[in-house]
């Protein structure tokens, strides 16, 4: 399949160390047409920035996760972080959230610096890619406040909650988890979440889908994701697709670059 908007991944990551050139190079004969890769620390979004300057399709995403929140709360309202998201590649602020199922740090420094950020996103006016893991009423409580633009990535939530962030203002991404065995709540996401709010992503080389779930994700592998939410949505996969890409470039702004 051709036209996929892939609008979460980490081709930055070690994983793709070894041949990160020869995929990326490789995307749009496999019918990839855009990528948005997501910072995590102030080193990896200089990374995202790189292979965005170096691939047309590929656009960044520049912000501190919070896994890398501990003693580093100074740094996510900086101005270095400002520059990074200023560069003329730079579509979001992100991947920035609250993550309480792994508390790699401090949860007052996971919201202090998620708070930093949803602020420099609206000074900025950015949208924001959220990251929410197990922390569904501090992030919606925060999310509230600000009623930013952006996209809450890696769905995994109820169909309510889902809605609470429809209204804010907030998209839904949806990845490989649809495709797997107990994919009874993002399955449920996919079938409620209005067309307009639709977006679809890897989180590679995080999530691969059946029947490659456990290996190494590539933007790809998005064709299995989109027919196991086109199916819960009785389209075909192509629709889902085309959806997507269009909603990624209307959030991203893409064709304003």
């Amino acid at each position: 399949m051709d036209g996929i908007f892939d609008s979460h991944t980490h081709y930055d990551d070690e994983a793709f160390d070894a041949d990160r050139g020869e995929i990326l190079a490789g995307l749009p004969a496999l019918g990839v047409s855009g990528i948005v890769n997501c910072g995590c620390s102030l080193e990896s979004s200089r990374k995202s920035l790189e292979i965005a300057e170096q691939y047309e399709f590929a656009y960044a995403a520049c912000g501190v996760h919070p896994h890398e929140a501990a003693g580093r709360c100074e740094t996510t309202g900086s101005a270095e972080l400002s520059a990074l998201l200023s560069h003329k590649k730079c579509v979001a602020l992100g991947e920035i959230g609250l993550d309480y199922h792994y508390d790699f740090s401090p949860r007052d420094a996971q919201r202090k610096a998620f708070e930093q950020q949803l602020a420099l996103a609206a000074e900025l006016g950015l949208p924001v890619i959220v990251h929410d893991r197990e922390a569904h009423e501090d992030t919606m409580r925060l999310l509230k406040k600000y009623k930013p633009r952006g996209v809450l990535h890696c769905y995994s939530g109820s169909v309510e909650t889902m809605r609470e962030a429809i209204g804010i203002g907030l998209y839904i991404g949806l990845g490989g988890a649809v495709t797997f065995k107990n994919a009874k709540k993002p399955l449920e996401a996919a079938r409620a979440v209005p067309a307009e709010r639709l977006l679809i992503e890897t989180d590679c080389p995080y999530m691969a889908p059946v029947p490659y779930r456990g290996k190494r994700c590539t933007s790809d592998m998005i064709a299995l994701t989109a027919r196991a939410i086109a199916g819960a949505r009785g389209i075909d996969a192509r629709e889902v697709l085309d959806i997507t890409r269009k909603n990624a470039e209307d959030l991203f702004g893409i064709r304003r670059i």
